[in-house]
């Protein structure tokens, strides 16, 4: 069982759903090894069980969470595998691992990114034409902001294109001590990956603190492509790849409920 999931890591890791449905797509599936699936009680929580022996991540640390829901969400997960094992069919599990193998051991280097990509927020850089889109950009982001001054102490300052804006050391540090609230490998998962979905860690921030549910910040994070889209279309291949971000998207936000109780 351990060598089948570690054989299934680089397909189950990419960042890029649709790069990771393709790697899947270029290696037979393994066969199903197991009947039964349940929960059981083992070293680090709540524990996923095939035929009674607890799964493991691809570094071999236990599949275990502390939040019944997020692990029925894992058994689930499991169950629905049918003849083949899919790992595209399993981001749940997909997210723990990433939480357990990569951010618990490099937790502070994870923050580290979420604050950078901060610093060049896609909410901080606005459009100068036509006034129709500057207008909602206003509309969609300025809360979002106002929020982060007010709230938080982080006071961003927007720019026009793409050309780099530097923010106050001061903001950056603000939105630091804000996303120190929430330590866990898990939380900081789910922040980042939110974060890496949605191209705003702001946004991202505002999610994890309550201030926006997760269907506002998806919205919130496709103002600029909506209005392309509403102008001149989208095609079959960006759609799937928009839908199947909204799902990785999904996972992260529901995840991130269920550690957290809200």
């Amino acid at each position: 069982m351990r060598d089948i999931l570690s054989d299934l890591s680089d397909a189950m890791s990419d960042p890029d759903p649709v790069r990771r449905a393709q790697i899947q797509m270029k290696r037979p599936l393994p066969k199903r090894f197991y009947k039964d699936v349940s929960i059981g009680e083992g070293e680090g929580g709540l524990t996923v069980l095939l035929d009674g022996r607890p799964v493991r991540t691809p570094a071999k640390r236990p599949l275990a969470v502390a939040s019944a829901s997020l692990a029925e969400r894992l058994r689930a997960e499991w169950d629905a595998q049918g003849e083949e094992i899919d790992p595209a069919k399993m981001p749940v599990t997909r997210l723990v691992n990433t939480a357990l193998d990569g951010v618990a051991d490099n937790a502070d280097a994870v923050r580290d990114e979420i604050v950078r990509f901060a610093g060049t927020d896609m909410i901080c850089y606005r459009a100068d034409s036509p006034e129709r889109l500057v207008a909602i950009q206003q509309a969609a982001w300025d809360p979002v902001l106002e929020w982060a001054a007010d709230v938080l102490g982080a006071r961003f300052i927007l720019a026009e294109g793409v050309i780099h804006q530097e923010q106050p050391a001061q903001a950056m540090e603000a939105f630091a001590a804000a996303l120190e609230k929430f330590g866990s490998p898990l939380e900081l998962a789910c922040i980042h990956t939110v974060t890496t979905l949605t191209g705003s860690a702001i946004l991202a921030l505002a999610f994890a603190h309550g201030r926006l549910d997760a269907e506002t910040v998806w919205t919130l994070a496709h103002v600029d492509e909506d209005w392309q889209i509403e102008h001149w279309g989208t095609d079959e291949e960006a759609f799937r790849r928009r839908e199947l971000r909204r799902q990785e998207f999904e996972v992260a936000a529901a995840a991130f409920g269920d550690v957290t109780g809200r």
